[in-house]
């Protein structure tokens, strides 16, 4: 029974941390979008705003 214990215990460490990792991931690539669409944003702002005043 203990050895049943210590092997299920052992899968759901598993499971567990291979879902922390495929959510770190998402959050990870969603951090980056973030970035580059901000980053965006700002350059077509900067771009409307240098055309209008020529």
């Amino acid at each position: 029974m203990k050895k049943f214990t210590l092997l299920s215990l052992a899968l759901l460490a598993m499971f567990t941390l291979t879902g922390c990792d495929a959510i770190e991931t998402i959050f990870k690539a969603g951090m980056w979008w973030g970035f580059i669409l901000v980053a965006a944003v700002i350059g077509l702002i900067f771009w409307l705003f240098s055309r209008g005043r020529k």
